[in-house]
This record gives structure tokens, C-alpha cells and sequence, in this order.
């Protein structure tokens, strides 16, 4: 059984905490959040969002935090607890389980070469092969051989990865996330400052942060203000729930969950108040989210403000830290689900995972981005509805509450089990659902 055996665990309570914000913080804060809030009014998507954070960080976080640690182990083991409990075998739960793992396998592989790529921008940014480039065309230039051919840097990403990982918990992920995440936010804290101080950059903070209630009335903003909520939370039914399972009886889960949510929050707003400005100070718009606004626009953005070349290093090196803490707890479920399944020692489970990663991974190099919507659209959000049916809805209503307050001195209130066990499953659901429907809101 998973329960008996004896388990790696996180160091420090905020070791995990920044290990779950490292997972969470990730391209989806950088990349998409500043160009819907530009899209969608500012302060009009900003209020969805955060309600949706709200709900999906005090239900469904707190739920794959507090599986995991009841089932002592990944989703197969998790799954099969709770349909051992509702039907007296494990063996539906187990193949079910197998979903998420897959699906965080292959976001992980797909988010190598994402990786891949931002490495190969720091280190030009470090050598200044970016100093003679004075146009959009230029940088689009650059990134399009980056995307065809970065198998050098695509694998530096991968082995630094794997390195942290074969380390273990305590002394890998956990020691890796304290350096990191901390580093990211006084990066990008530096950047907005320094932004700010630049003229032109108060029309943007007037739109980010002052409201237009008639935005509210189209139900786009909601629709991907969910989105946005629900992957920047990272809930996906395999990294939650994987490093919930590493933590003791005596944590706090749904403390640690609002801690995450919050800085997680942060970070959106942090890269935000980076991005915007940036291109206000230009005199640009924000038109295009995705890869094309870190990649093309944004550089070429930078290279205009004074101290350009320094702004696109910083830049870069605090991406780099968001993007590997986020592979990192891609890699982790796959990585202890071959070490459950087979009783493999970490070191050789790690092989097992990092030579798939990179000979997958160099495959998929050339549709690395319909790969990702794939896994967006469909595994993550399925995996995220599968794991909350299993605890909310398979599991005993008493068991759930009792593993959610473990350690806890009032317990949560009597808004928390209906609000998770239709609240967030109607919307993991509706998630799925619109996403088929508009072909991916996240």
C-alpha cells in the first residue's frame, strides 16, 4: 500500500509553499494574463478574475493539496482510495489515475521546448546578439529559427531540470523553488519600478486599474477570465496533488492554499505591471498574447526604453526561474509514479522520465504548439474534473472534511463542501466545455 511505504517530504512548510507557487507561476502569468487584461478592459477582467481565484483556490487547491496527502502518493494511488471507498476496488480509480499523470507528461514535454527557447533568449540577451536588431521582423526573425532549430538549449533546460529533480524533494524541488521563486519576484518587482518611472507609463496604469462596469455585461470576460483562473492555479489533478502528498499531518492545507493563490495573483499582476506599461511607454498596444509578445514584441519593446539591453537579461532570467519551477513540478508526477508503480530508486526513475522528455520533446519541437493546446484544451482540464469527482464525490463527505482540517484549529465553514463539490466541479466542467467550444480559453 502507498500509505506504508516511507515517503520523501518537504523540508519547511514554506518550502512547499513556494514550491506550489514555483508550479503555479508559470507562461500563463507571463504571456497570456497582460494581454487578456489588455483585451478584456483592465479592471473589468480583473474583477472576474479574482472572484474566480477565489473560488478555485479555497475549493479546488485545497482539494488536490489534501488528496494527495491523504493517499500518500500520486493520482493512481489517490484515485483508487476513492473508488475503493465508493466501490470497494481500486482498479477503476488506478487506470483513471493514469490520465493525469500522462496528460502532466506531456505538458512537461511540450513545456521543454518553451523552456528551451527562453534559455536560448537569455543567453543572447547575455552575449548582446540582440544589439543590432531594430525591428519587429527582426526579432520574428530570430525566434522563428529559435522554434526550428534550439535542440542545444532545449536540452540544457531538460538536464538542469533533471538534476533538481533526481536530488529528491527536500534537497531538490524544495531547495530549487526557495532560490527561484523569491528571485522572480524581485526581478519583476524591479522592472515594474523601473517602468514606472518612465514617461507615458500612467495611461497604463489608468487602464489597468479604473473600471468600466458596462464590460462586465459581455460574458467573454468571464468566460476567459475563468480560463485564466483556472490554469494560472494550476490545478490539473497530477502537480497538486503529487506535492500535497509530500507534506505531514500537522500542515495547514487550506492556509497554504490562499497563501498560493495570493502569490500567485502577484505574479500575474507583477508581469502585468511590467508588460502594459512597457508598451504603453512605446506608444504600442498590446494586441497578441502567446509566444509572440515574450518572443517578439516585448524584446523589440525593450530594446526602445533606456537601459533596453540590461531590461531584456533581467527580463529573461526571471522567466527563466518562473518557467523552471513549473517544469519541475510537470516532470515530478510522472517521475514519482514510475517510482510507485515499479519501485524504482528516484535516480533511475528520473532516467526513465528524462530520456522520454528529450527524445519526445526533439519530436515534437516543430508542433510544440498545437501539442500544448491539446493538452490545455482536453488532459488538463479533464484531470483537474476527474480529481475533484474522486475526492468531492467519491470520497465520504467525512473523510473529505476530516483531511481538509487536519491540523486545523476551527475547522473551514459549511460553505466549503457544497462549494466544492458542485462549485468547482461545475466549473473544472464548464472549463472543459468551452474550451472544446472555442477551441481553448486558458
Amino acid at each position: 500500500m502507498a500509505h506504508s511505504k516511507k515517503r520523501d517530504a518537504w523540508g519547511s512548510k514554506w518550502g512547499f509553499i513556494l514550491a506550489c507557487i514555483g508550479s503555479a507561476v508559470g507562461m500563463g502569468n507571463i504571456w497570456l494574463f497582460p494581454a487578456r487584461l489588455s483585451a478584456y478592459g483592465g479592471a473589468t477582467f480583473l474583477i472576474p478574475y479574482l472572484i474566480f481565484v477565489v473560488i478555485i483556490g479555497s475549493t479546488g487547491v485545497i482539494g488536490e493539496m489534501a488528496f494527495g496527502r491523504a493517499a500518500r502518493s500520486g493520482p493512481i494511488d489517490a484515485f483508487g482510495l476513492a473508488t475503493r471507498q465508493r466501490f470497494g476496488s481500486e482498479k477503476p480509480g488506478k487506470l483513471l489515475g493514469l490520465l493525469p499523470v500522462l496528460g502532466s507528461l506531456a505538458l512537461a514535454i511540450g513545456y521543454s521546448v518553451v523552456v528551451g527557447w527562453i534559455f536560448k533568449y537569455l543567453f543572447s540577451a547575455l552575449t548582446g546578439s540582440f544589439s543590432g536588431m531594430a525591428s519587429v521582423e527582426e526579432y520574428a526573425a530570430f525566434f522563428n529559427g529559435a522554434a526550428a532549430s534550439n535542440g542545444l538549449w532545449q536540452m540544457v533546460g531538460l538536464v538542469l531540470t533533471m538534476v533538481i529533480l533526481a536530488l529528491g524533494v527536500g534537497r531538490g524541488i524544495e531547495k530549487a523553488n526557495k532560490i527561484m521563486m523569491p528571485l522572480f519576484y524581485v526581478l519583476f518587482i524591479g522592472l515594474a519600478v523601473y517602468i514606472f518611472t518612465r514617461p507615458g507609463a500612467a495611461a497604463a496604469y489608468r487602464y489597468i486599474f479604473v473600471l468600466d462596469p458596462k464590460g462586465l455585461a459581455d460574458p467573454l470576460v468571464w468566460v476567459y477570465a475563468l480560463g485564466q483562473a483556472f490554469f494560472s492555479l494550476s490545478v490539473a489533478g497530477n502537480g497538486t496533488l503529487i506535492y500535497g502528498s509530500y507534506l505531514s499531518q500537522d500542515a495547514n492545507i487550506p492556509s497554504d492554499a490562499k497563501a498560493v493563490a495570493f502569490f500567485d495573483t502577484c505574479a500575474a499582476m507583477l508581469a502585468a505591471l511590467v508588460i502594459i506599461p512597457a508598451m504603453a511607454v512605446t506608444g504600442r498596444n498590446l494586441s497578441e498574447g502567446g509566444p509572440g509578445l515574450l518572443f517578439i514584441y516585448l524584446p523589440n519593446v525593450l530594446r526602445e526604453i533606456p537601459g533596453g539591453t540590461v531590461l531584456l537579461m533581467l527580463f529573461f532570467l526571471a522567466v527563466v526561474f518562473a518557467a523552471m519551477t513549473s517544469l519541475i513540478n510537470l516532470f515530478e508526477s510522472p517521475i514519482a509514479t514510475l517510482q510507485e508503480l515499479f519501485r524504482l530508486g528516484r535516480p533511475a526513475a528520473v532516467a526513465v522520465v528524462g530520456v522520454v522528455g528529450a527524445v519526445v520533446s526533439l519530436l515534437i519541437a516543430p508542433i510544440v504548439s498545437p501539442w500544448m493546446d491539446v493538452c490545455s484544451i482536453y488532459i488538463c482540464p479533464l484531470g483537474a474534473l476527474l480529481a475533484g469527482v474522486c475526492f468531492f464525490w467519491l470520497c465520504r463527505k467525512d473523510y473529505v472534511l476530516e483531511q481538509v482540517n487536519l491540523a486545523r484549529s476551527k475547522p473551514l465553514g459549511g460553505w466549503f463542501y457544497p462549494l466544492a463539490k458542485y462549485g468547482f466541479c461545475g466549473v473544472t466542467l464548464l472549463v472543459l466545455v468551452l474550451g472544446i467550444a472555442l477551441g481553448g480559453i486558458g
